[in-house]
């Protein structure tokens, strides 16, 4: 048994800038301050921790009440933002999870920085939310590397089965996703499809780094011996 647990932007999606404007938009709305994130790596961190980059940016206490409201107007200028025509999918995804979860043993979920409100908004967009029943997600922890206890247990409780971390496979687009799964014992899977190049990947001690998520490539992985014993 594994639990194959995706990353979403830059490993399954790219929205076409719709996190990030969606993002300013609300802080503007909320702040009166435009642009607030201009300058900000948000890449690998939770929406909750970037959120907070940014208030303590512009010296807005993050401890102040305002962080809901900020939550809110995010998620509302999120749905419209992800209609953008620029919006896609990174290579082979569709066919990669068809494939994937054809094969006894494999259970995907979600591991994401992504609030879930605007994870399932992401999601939805190119039909994909029927592939992952469960999931962590960015609410549920500022800290990417808190997450995977936090998927573990809702697997738990939806499939009833036992689970621990060596079952688990993270799968991502950052240093960031490896790091999440190494302090763990968990396995890693790195995708050159995101902000990081291939090389880059490579020195972050992924146990396996790919340059897209093509099916032939992954569910091959997945079918051999290593990762299915």
């Amino acid at each position: 048994m594994k639990l194959l647990l995706f990353d979403i932007d830059g490993t399954l999606l790219d929205s076409g800038g719709a996190g990030t404007k969606a993002m300013n938009l609300a802080f503007e709305e909320v702040f009166s301050i435009p642009d607030a994130f201009n300058g900000i790596d948000m890449a690998g961190k939770t929406d909750t921790q970037i959120m907070k980059e940014g208030m303590k940016r512009h010296n807005i206490s993050s401890d102040n009440g305002r962080l809901p409201s900020l939550c809110k107007s995010y998620i509302s200028h999120l749905l419209h933002e992800i209609k953008n025509p620029a919006k896609h999918l990174k290579p082979g995804i569709v066919s990669t999870l068809d494939s994937l979860r054809a094969i006894k043993g494999l259970y995907l979920g979600l591991l994401t920085g992504n609030i879930e409100t605007g994870a399932r908004i992401k999601l939805d967009a190119f039909g994909l939310n029927s592939y992952f029943s469960f999931g962590a997600f960015g609410n549920d922890h500022e800290e990417r590397n808190s997450l995977l206890p936090v998927a573990i247990k809702q697997f738990r409780s939806l499939y009833q089965k036992d689970a621990c971390y060596t079952d688990c496979i993270v799968i991502g687009d950052t240093p960031r996703d490896v790091e999440c799964a190494k302090v763990h014992g968990a396995l890693s899977v790195a995708v050159a499809t995101g902000p990081y190049s291939y090389k880059t990947l490579v020195k972050s001690d992924a146990d396996m780094v790919l340059y897209n998520l093509l099916d032939y490539n992954l569910t091959e992985l997945m079918e051999g011996k290593k990762w299915l014993s």
